[in-house]
């Protein structure tokens, strides 16, 4: 950034916009309560309320010119009588109006209101369209003309605040738009065809075509984009230093000795990343994404095994017990034939057995902890933490991964099975490196997956006794514990009771869910690992983690309730052995599906390759979800769009360091927009 640009035009008057929404005109305590339902508290949040789509103009007819069925128009007529009917359902307001051309019924579904509005000779503007011989309003204008042809923004709305109440309520708003301020130079702007930013706050809810409201929404992407990466530039130059270690030694020698197994190609080359870290004096911060199955843990493990050499402590922190419980039984198993201590840290733990943890973690008698948030609790402090590893880590919030980190300098490994397409990865995360293990080990057969409907079912479930006659193991996966009054969803506890007295009699089913005591869901487990259960019906607590090469066959009942990532995450858990596996998802008929729903499935059946599903996923959901509450203050990144933004992304990558180094007249600019973004590793 050159440091002989001028500041930005104009000077923000951030108070302006912190004005709360009460301070309109019109905007009383319960308006004010129903908008806090949608997130909007101030009027900078109503300038900031995004439309999600924008109606098309419609031209103004003559009402002999719109009985062709379907065509949407604007028409000014008379209201000549009206009446309004009560149904079951909903109440109808019909109303006999003309022009000069001729006369229809014109209907509002409930809106009572207007009744006593919609008098004989009132003069009205409609927008709507023909159906069944009347015409169907989507809004009017009553007395005073308003026009109602012009293109309209459509907000996400609710039944207590209507789409129409929110466009004259940012209407209302706008005027405060011209005290945003710019943290760009124009210069900046131009170059990057986007307009001002208060030109780009206007014309986002008023364009005059859908091309002027995409380009506004382009700058406001850009704006939090390049926020983001300013938050993400200033992390990386905050100039933490931690204690190199030294090159790998005996004891990561005994560990590849023990294992049963050779590193993949792809697992060889993410730990050497690692260890190239771990030899700096700047703290390790990197990303090790990679699909399900595809061997993080053994990476995560030769990491810690790391700080152990050189007589430090190694921390493994995992969302959920049960996935801390598996990581602890694969790891403490290894660490055994290595002589390295190894304790579990949960709050299932008994008073005594935390004591006893404790005072192991304290004094360094405990080499490696494996655990869940219960690790960054206050009772519990580290001899000498050397190396931390975050598994699952969208799952903890930016405090919490803090925390762990809280008064000391780590190498810090965060991890996800969930993964996401390399160049957002790299893009989002530019405070960290990123390593991914996108292959998984070369015994590994591909898992068959095959989309039936319910009717299907017990076809299924005879499939599947064939199998359990042969000595496999499977899962059956149901989205609720218990039943419930208002859903039609399977209940873990029931499926189980009913599969042993009907399609599974004979065979030991076995039953895992959340609600279960710690003690009650590890023996499940247990005897599920040694055989003692032929199937584990469950909910979702076996997402991630549970590891049984055995179990290869998988039932997901009410497949269509779960998300892509969650479903792919669930498949995961068979597949982990020599043997072909498979999963079978249950679900409605395909004419019965929603789009995304369908478009979900029918990805999860075509591919088993996460990074595949990773970009569906992407252009399935709200992109600005994925980075969860990096950005400071947890916000989401509502305007971008990454089917079209990367150019943008990349372009703000670019900009931020030096935004961040930035000196002369410009530096005020960016002190005053960019002084609050921060985030946090």
């Amino acid at each position: 950034m050159p440091a002989d640009w001028p500041p930005t035009r104009g000077r923000s008057r951030p108070e302006r916009l912190d004005d709360p929404v009460q301070t309109l005109t019109g905007v009383g305590i319960t308006l004010t309560r129903k908008l806090a339902g949608l997130g909007v508290r101030t009027v900078g949040d109503l300038v900031e309320y995004r439309p999600f789509r924008y109606e098309p103009a419609a031209p103004l007819r003559s009402l002999a010119d719109v009985w062709l069925e379907g065509e949407e128009a604007v028409v000014e007529v008379t209201v000549l009588s009206r009446k309004s009917k009560r149904g079951r359902r909903a109440t109808v307001i019909e109303a006999r109006v003309k022009d000069a051309s001729g006369e229809i019924t014109a209907v509002w579904f409930n809106q009572l209101w207007l009744a006593e509005k919609l008098l004989e000779g009132t003069r009205l503007l409609l927008r709507g369209r023909v159906k069944n011989g009347q015409f169907q309003v989507k809004e009017q204008s009553i007395g005073a003309r308003v026009e109602l042809g012009g293109i309209a923004a459509v907000y996400s709305a609710t039944e207590e605040v209507s789409v129409k109440r929110l466009r004259g309520l940012v209407a209302l708003a706008l005027p405060a738009a011209a005290f945003a301020g710019d943290p760009l130079p124009a210069r900046l702007a131009a170059d990057l065809e986007l307009p001002r930013r208060e030109d780009a706050l206007v014309a986002l809810h008023q364009p005059r075509d859908q091309a002027e409201g995409e380009l506004s929404r382009r700058r406001r992407a850009f704006d939090e984009l390049l926020r983001l990466q300013v938050g993400l530039a200033r992390t990386r130059a905050d100039g933490m230093r931690a204690e190199p270690l030294p090159p790998p030694g005996e004891l990561l020698a005994r560990y590849r000795a023990v294992l049963p197994f050779e590193l993949t190609p792809h697992q060889e080359h993410a730990i050497a990343e690692i260890d190239a870290d771990l030899e700096r004096a700047r703290p390790m911060q990197r990303l090790l994404q990679g699909d399900v199955g595809s061997g993080k843990t053994v990476v995560a493990l030769n990491a810690l095994l790391r700080a152990v050499e050189v007589g430090r402590q190694g921390a493994l922190m995992a969302p959920t017990e049960t996935l801390a419980e598996q990581h602890f039984l694969t790891v403490e198993g290894i660490c055994a034939e290595l002589r390295v201590r190894c304790v579990l840290v949960t709050s299932a733990l008994k008073a005594k057995e935390r004591e006893s943890v404790r005072a192991q973690l304290a004094s360094g008698e405990a080499q490696i902890a494996v655990g869940t948030h219960a690790l960054i609790q206050s009772d519990v402090a580290f001899h000498d933490l050397a190396v931390a590893v975050v598994d699952e880590q969208h799952r903890f919030g930016v405090e919490q991964r803090k925390a762990l980190a809280e008064g000391r300098s780590p190498h810090v490994l965060l991890m996800t099975a969930t993964p996401i397409p390399r160049t957002l990865a790299l893009t989002l995360y530019a405070d960290l490196d990123v390593s991914e293990i996108a292959q998984p080990p070369a015994s590994r057969k591909p898992i068959v997956t095959s989309l039936i409907t319910h009717e299907r079912s017990s076809a299924a479930y005879q499939r599947l006794r064939r199998l359990l006659e042969e000595g496999r193991q499977a899962y059956v996966v149901c989205p609720l514990v218990e039943e419930s009054a208002t859903s039609q969803a399977r209940a873990a506890e029931g499926e189980a009771e009913r599969l042993a007295e009907a399609e599974l009699k004979g065979f030991r089913i076995g039953c895992l869910h959340g609600r279960l005591k710690p003690e009650a869901r590890r023996d499940i487990m247990r005897r599920f690992n040694a055989h003692e259960i032929d199937v584990l019906v469950a909910t979702t607590v076996i997402e991630v983690g549970v590891d049984v090469p055995n179990a290869t066959v998988m039932i997901v009942q009410e497949a269509d309730r779960f998300g892509l990532a969650q479903l792919h995450q669930l498949r995961g858990r068979v597949g982990r052995g020599a043997e072909q596996s498979y999963c079978l998802l249950v679900a409605r008929p395909k004419e019965e599906l929603t789009d995304v729903a369908r478009t979900r499935l029918e990805a999860l059946v075509a591919t088993t390759n996460g990074f595949e599903l990773a970009e569906v996923d992407l252009s399935l959901r709200n992109k600005g979800q994925l980075i969860g509450t990096r950005q400071s203050g947890g916000s989401e990144l509502r305007f971008t769009d990454w089917d079209v933004d990367l150019p943008l992304l990349e372009r703000a990558r670019e900009l931020a360091p030096s935004l961040v180094d930035a000196t002369g007249p410009f530096a005020d600019s960016v002190d005053r927009f960019f002084a609050d973004a921060t985030v946090e590793a």
